[in-house]
């Protein structure tokens, strides 16, 4: 068995197994036991470390209970093991072996005597790796283990000593001083750690930091006990300030300079951004590895050069880019070597990335991770583990997840107000530029068929008003777009009579920088308003003849395929089912619609949390939580993949009957305290419920189209849109009579849904009721008492009565609803009768 107390008490097989010591004075007694490192301990000294003043009536007794408790356990997880608590005058004393317990060992590898450098840093690197925590952790108010502590932590710390110098010999200067700044911070007045760190910093070319460790220890010294530093830090000292060629060790190397900075110059103005990159300059300063994420084109590489650049000054041994785009996972490695200017194998020293920019008070900068992010994060790991000097910036689409990563995410820049009114007047919602609509808005206008019916709008040129051109110039997307297209155009301008183009290309882009800029180049033979038109087929739009860029930045599609390339099928399938939605979707909704086939529904979280890490699937605000929506972008690229898959109309199906069930779950609750809640989930979804009565209607699905108008009449009514709810209902009507050939009505009596039109249409009466418009309201009546009638089992003959009915009723639904009437002129059998 082996018995570990450098860190909390563990016992374990020699197969590995851990064994449990039930009871806690029972484990107190091992402790003990195994503090006395096999020497008998007497009796009276056991009792006081279990019980202190507070004995038991019998101690001796209690003693032996405690003794063979412990006898049973151990033997319980391997037989003939109790023999190790032996009794041996004047108490008990453990007899395992010397390697049998991490303490044990851990003194004898200590103390031996390796001449040679290289086998007493492994020598003593092997015994310091036997430490789990501090010693005796789990008893560290117990006066025994207090004092065995103690003894085993100073013999601890002057193995590190005696490693340090080890290594120092062999010339590891660099990697050294990582090591040891720590440790010598929390021993300040411990001069021969001090020495080390001294000589660490002076071989890796750092002597002025060197001076200034020894004026610390000294004033210290002076501050604390009165005391000069001893002979041997005094004499390093001078050693030091005259260089003395004694301190130079066969195969220490001072520190070579790094190659020098070479970051690009910037060609052209950084425009939405102006205080992101000195927030990058604050993470740097605050954190050690800063990983800036993001959608592919929001300008994460231009941002991270950005800041490097100002963080110049804080990094006096250089900044390294490295630009991984083109690498593979295993030459990142080969990339950083290359960059930094290190030498190859066979040099001065080994091309180890991590070995050549330990200790460096350099920033390595490393571009485009993320489809090497394995090989990134394991390197950024390593660089963390050797010391707080070297800082380094990733740009990714996604965290390379590790510890101490601070996450710097870039969004898109903000972009006009959909209803453009309202930049003549106060802006709404949150952050400077206002909501994405205007509050007074219904909530269709968020979805993506609203933004692209702007098209027509467009056609005619309509002006912004007032003052709102120039608040529109200082919108950042806008900003960016007139920019580049300014340069593409030396005679473009934005005015009154491109402004509303010019916004509604930024909001159809997203404020996605490389769109803006692919869009721009193309206003020059374009021009704004046809561009706009145009972007339904954004990816043949959006090309870039530019050669100075890489393939993946010259065109939108490319962009995304880099994105896209990386993906495993499942969240390829998910991603792509996503785009059905408008608007956004909940967790729920997902799940709803992009399980299926090799993605269980289960599944779907996961897969949808990882590619929120991947920038590719957005977090957007909902009252009711969290909602998840896609780049418009990203949502037309995902769509033709759907299309590829041949996923499309099982998709859409599964998206439609979805929102259905929502519609007709808010129409249960439409009364009662529930009700203001399912109004709020109603305004958040009227985007995809527009899409699935739209869906409905151009597949001719007449059921589908009369569930969802029917539960979302009174939701309509609520909101004041009357008129909405009646040619949302004529449309769905119309889907009913095409596939049978019959009016509105008859259609009803085929589907069986004739009771939900009746209770619509009662429902719009009463609004035009309340609204004081009495003959449209008894119309409407009417052409419910009509479908209720339609609805009953037909005669062989209508009665002349029941004609005249359905007559009226039709007249009313004429009326009311056009497209009803017009869909319904096309007559039944039973329309002549009724004419009669």
């Amino acid at each position: 068995m082996r018995f570990g107390v450098l860190g909390p008490l563990e016992i374990r097989t020699d197969d590995d197994r851990p064994v449990r010591v039930p009871e806690l004075k029972v484990r107190l007694l091992l402790a003990a036991l195994l503090a006395a490192g096999g020497r008998p301990v007497p009796a009276e000294r056991l009792v006081r470390d279990l019980w202190g003043d507070a004995l038991p009536a019998r101690p001796a007794a209690a003693l032996r209970a405690k003794v063979s408790q412990l006898r049973r356990a151990l033997d319980d997880a391997e037989p003939g093991a109790r023999a190790l608590v032996a009794a041996r005058a004047p108490g008990y004393a453990f007899a395992a072996a010397p390697g049998a317990v991490d303490a044990l060992r851990f003194e004898s590898l200590a103390a031996r005597a390796e001449p040679a450098p290289a086998s007493r840093a492994s020598v003593l690197t092997e015994a310091l790796a036997l430490w789990r925590g501090p010693a005796f952790a789990d008893f560290a108010d117990v006066p025994f283990a207090v004092a065995a502590a103690a003894r085993l932590e100073e013999r601890r710390l002057t193995a590190r000593e005696d490693l340090a110098e080890a290594r120092l010999a062999l010339g590891e200067h660099r990697a050294l001083v990582a090591d040891l700044t720590d440790l010598a911070g929390r021993h300040p007045l411990r001069e021969r750690l001090q020495a080390a760190l001294m000589r660490a910093l002076y071989g890796s070319g750092r002597q002025h930091e060197a001076l200034q460790c020894y004026e610390r220890v000294r004033n210290r010294l002076r501050d604390e006990l009165g005391l000069d530093p001893g002979p041997e830090l005094a004499a390093l000292h001078q050693a030091i300030l005259r260089q003395d060629p004694s301190l130079d060790v066969p195969g220490a190397v001072a520190a070579a300079p790094l190659a020098p900075a070479r970051l690009p110059v910037p060609r052209t103005e950084l425009v939405g951004r102006d205080g992101e990159p000195d927030a990058i300059v604050a993470a740097l300063r605050a954190s050690r590895l800063v990983t800036v994420t993001g959608p592919g084109g929001v300008g994460k590489t231009r941002l991270a050069l950005e800041a490097a650049a100002r963080a110049g000054d804080a990094f006096p041994e250089g900044i390294v880019l490295v630009e991984l785009a083109g690498v593979a996972p295993d030459g990142v490695a080969e990339a950083v070597t290359a960059a930094a200017g290190l030498p190859e194998p066979g040099g001065t020293r080994a091309a180890d990335p991590v070995e050549g920019l330990a200790g460096r008070r350099a920033l390595l900068v490393l571009d485009n991770c993320e489809h090497v992010i394995e090989p990134v994060a394991k390197l950024a790991d390593a660089f963390l583990a050797t010391g707080a000097e070297l800082r380094v910036l990733a740009t990714a689409r996604e965290p390379l997840g590790i510890s101490g990563e601070h996450l710097y995410p870039v969004a898109p820049l903000p972009v006009p107000p959909a209803d453009l009114t309202s930049l003549d007047g106060g802006l709404s919602g949150p952050g400077p530029f206002g909501a994405t609509r205007s509050d007074t808005a219904p909530p269709e206008t968020a979805s993506v068929e609203a933004v692209r019916s702007e098209a027509a709008f467009l056609e005619v040129g309509a002006p912004v008003p007032g003052d709102g051109v120039r608040r529109l110039a200082d919108v950042p997307a806008v900003r960016l777009f007139v920019a580049r297209a300014a340069a593409a155009d030396p005679g473009f301008a934005l005015d009154a009579s491109n402004a509303a183009a010019v916004a509604a290309v930024c909001r159809r882009l997203d404020g996605l920088p490389l769109a803006l800029e692919l869009a721009a180049a193309r206003v020059r033979a374009l021009g704004p308003a046809t561009l706009a038109a145009r972007l339904d087929d954004r990816f043949r739009v959006l090309r870039s003849q530019r050669r100075d860029v890489p393939p993946r930045q010259r065109t939108l599609h490319a962009a995304i395929d880099w994105s896209w390339e990386p993906l495993a099928p499942a969240e390829r399938a998910v991603l792509r089912r996503l785009a059905v939605h408008a608007g956004g979707c909940t967790l729920e909704a997902a799940e709803e619609t992009c399980a299926g086939g090799d993605v269980d529904r289960a599944e779907v979280m996961d897969v949808i949390v990882r590619l929120v890490d991947r920038s590719l699937v957005q977090l957007a605000d909902d009252p009711g939580g969290v909602r998840y929506r896609l780049l418009e972008s990203v949502a037309a690229y995902a769509l033709d993949r759907l299309a590829d898959a041949g996923e499309t109309a099982a998709v859409q199906d599964r998206h439609d009957d979805y929102y259905a069930r929502v519609a007709e779950c808010a129409d249960a609750y439409r009364t009662g305290p529930a009700r203001l809640r399912w109004l709020a989930r109603l305004d958040a979804e009227a985007a995809n419920l527009r899409r699935a009565l739209e869906s409905a209607a151009r597949r001719g699905d007449a059921r589908l189209a009369l569930r969802l108008t029917s539960s979302l009449a009174w939701y309509w009514i609520e909101r004041g849109r009357t008129g909405h709810a009646g040619r949302s209902l004529g449309a769905a009507l119309a889907a009913a009579a095409r596939p049978h050939h019959l009016d509105g009505l008859a259609a009803a009596r085929v589907l069986g849904d004739a009771p939900a039109i009746a209770s619509a249409l009662d429902g719009l009466a009463g609004a035009e009721l309340l609204a004081g418009r009495d003959d449209r309201a008894a119309r409407l009546l009417g052409a419910a008492a009509a479908v209720r009638e339609a609805a009953a089992p037909p005669e062989s003959v209508p009665s002349r009565e029941t004609a005249r009915l359905l007559a009226a009723a039709r007249t009313a639904l004429g009326t009311a609803f056009p497209a009803a009437y017009e869909a319904g002129r096309a007559r039944s059998p039973a329309e002549p009768a009724a004419e009669r």
